[in-house]
């Protein structure tokens, strides 16, 4: 089989006489064509050339395998022409070049062919080049900065190693983009060099920085509308002439992201217009439009279809000021809620919040009616990149309920309160590892401003767990206690109910907690009403097993029980169930069997957001 250089030079040959013997006559329209033809006919020889399998010997470094099956790859070789001492002298000089960046400057290749299109390529490192003596210098500030000196000397090459120049080349660029993440705008190599002494097996380094000086943040410059001035230095992480910080800079630009008071902003040094070392930083900005609407809707078996309607108005004042409602309908309860909120020197995390609201709830298996209407006052702590978030409260309750026979009861409440909040998760809608912790105080005093004595703690906690992107494992437990001097004056909302989807599934919506036998004085029937306890106390394990890319599999177990004596015996929940990790969130169904003195029936769960 002819070899591909013959066919091209054949073809070549072919097209060289045949142009000169028409050139008198051709046109720039047959010229074209022919140099079409031509370039089809190259492309259709190189098509056809048969591809090479090398079988490397002698190498066991997958790095040094790799690059030298990199560089053979590239020869433009027929299996036939490696018989041929020229293109086995071109084999041996592309594993040297492979293998020279990794301190093996002594290489043999060998070449061997074998049967069907491999070819056998033995090679011989021989011992290496090893750092004989490495030199280093800083010239300029960088000299006097302790970062500075400490990032420099980390070069992994030492005295005694063997050389790797892909270490030498990486480290270089990584101490240039250092020096300008850090402020040392004017840093250069004044000199580098790779002494190889090739005879010795030796290499030596030499490494001299000319760092200049370091440049300092200067005044923020805006461009566009500048009303966000203080809320914007308020945000700002460094001050006039601290030094300067690329890592700084992208924390300022991500507090500025979260603040929620703008579609895009970016913070950007301006090197260009230093005055001194003093760099400004530029800060260009689009604010939010004045008013924000959203809609989002999801289902769950024990409230049904629920919508929440959202208004947001983020900037009251230049103050950052800002106040949004919400509007949250469900079959059994509809609300309405205002947040006033004033940001303190966190912008995002530290804030406070003033709260009105109104809240109509009516459960179909209690027969139950409740109107609240409450005013609050909040103080949000949260350190930056802290997940746990503390919140004072102060809460005025004025709660009418309404429980079948028993006449309207209505009780005000004042409560102080404070609650601690863990909360972290690897994703907003389907989460594969999370943790989730709150523990929550209230307390109200007969005479100052409350009808009753009133003391309530709630402590709850969940687990997420995944292992090998297939095993999920979900830990939750809740409990909670009540002290009063009239339970029965503590409004029904205030009690403690369980059962339901975020509960002991396969039990209804708070079905178990202390019940009374009540007249409907409609119809005049006898039934039994759940009407809230004293103690609550669940806990739930379940895994799940991933099946496919959006599903898993899971089962488990829901243990829990409200009640006026804690010695009340449990109610149980098992069972098997499926999720679908839909685009919009985790679409969880379970089908549950409930297990109690008074119940042992099975309930389909259908869940539809996420779990924290």
């Amino acid at each position: 089989m002819p070899s591909t250089w013959s066919r091209l030079a054949s073809l070549q040959d072919l097209f060289f006489r045949q142009f000169m013997l028409r050139k008198s006559q051709a046109t720039s329209l047959l010229t074209k064509a022919a140099c079409c033809t031509l370039l089809w006919l190259l492309c259709m020889a190189s098509f056809a050339q048969e591809s090479i399998t090398y079988d490397i010997k002698g190498v066991d470094d997958s790095k040094l395998r790799n690059n030298i099956r990199l560089h053979l790859n590239g020869l433009d070789v027929e299996k036939a022409l490696l018989t041929d001492p020229y293109w086995q002298d071109e084999v041996a000089e592309a594993v040297a070049t492979a293998v020279q960046p990794y301190g093996f400057y002594n290489s043999e290749t060998n070449v061997r062919i074998l049967e069907g299109d491999k070819v056998a390529v033995d090679v011989a490192l021989n011992a290496p080049l090893t750092i004989n003596k490495v030199t280093r210098e800083i010239i300029g500030a960088g000299r006097e900065d302790k970062a500075f000196r400490e990032r420099f000397n980390s070069l992994q090459l030492k005295e005694g190693d063997v050389l790797n120049q892909t270490i030498y080349e990486s480290f270089k660029s990584s101490m240039f983009n250092y020096a300008l993440s850090n402020g040392y705008f004017d840093y250069f190599w004044q000199a580098t060099r790779l002494d190889l002494v090739r005879d010795e097996k030796q290499a030596n380094v030499l490494l001299i920085a000319q760092s200049g000086p370091q440049y300092q943040f200067g005044e923020l410059k805006f461009v566009g509308d500048d009303k966000a001035k203080d809320i914007i230095e308020r945000l700002k992480p460094f001050k006039a002439g601290d030094a300067y910080s690329s890592a700084l800079l992208g924390d300022f630009n991500r507090r500025l992201n979260q603040s929620g008071y703008f579609t895009r902003v970016i913070a950007r040094p301006v090197v260009s217009e230093a005055e001194g070392l003093l760099v400004p930083v530029e800060v260009s900005l689009l604010h939010r439009p004045t008013d924000a609407f959203n809609v989002s809707m999801g289902a769950a078996t024990d409230t049904g279809p629920r919508v929440r309607l959202g208004w947001e108005r983020p900037w009251v004042n230049d103050k950052g000021h800002s106040v949004s409602s919400d509007i949250f309908i469900s079959e059994p309860e509809q609300s309405v809620t205002a947040d006033y909120r004033i940001p303190m020197k966190n912008i995002t995390r530290d804030y406070a919040s003033i709260e009105a609201g109104y809240q109509f709830i009516e459960y179909n298996n209690t027969s139950f009616e409740s109107e609240t209407l409450s005013l609050s006052a909040h103080r949000y702590w949260q350190q930056d990149g802290s997940p746990w978030q503390q919140d004072y409260s102060l809460t005025y309750l004025r709660e009418t309920y309404d429980q079948g026979e028993l006449e309207a009861n209505t009780t005000s409440l004042v409560l102080p309160g404070y609650s601690l909040t863990y909360s972290k998760k690897d994703s907003e809608l389907n989460i594969s590892n999370g943790n989730y912790f709150q523990v929550l105080a209230q307390y109200g005093k007969e005479g100052l401003g409350s009808d009753i004595d009133y003391i309530k703690t709630v402590v709850e906690a969940m687990f997420i767990r995944t292992y090998n992107n297939k095993h999920r494992i979900t830990l939750r437990g809740e409990l909670g206690a009540i002290k009063t001097n009239s339970f029965d004056d503590v409004p029904a909302s205030l009690r403690f109910y369980a059962g339901g989807d975020q509960s002991v599934r396969g039990f209804s919506f708070r079905d178990l907690s202390p019940k009374a036998e009540l007249i409907n004085p409609e119809t005049g029937k006898l039934y039994v009403e759940s009407i809230g306890g004293k103690y609550l106390a669940t806990s739930s394990v379940e895994y799940a097993y991933s099946i496919a890319d959006n599903w898993r599999i899971a089962a488990f177990l829901d243990a829990g029980k409200a009640a006026d004596d804690i010695s009340d015996s449990l109610a149980y929940g098992i069972g098997p169930g499926v999720h679908w990790l839909s685009p919009i969130g985790a679409v969880r169904v379970y089908l549950a069997r409930g297990l109690s003195k008074e119940e042992n029936d099975w309930r389909v769960h259908i869940i539809l957001g996420p779990e924290l």
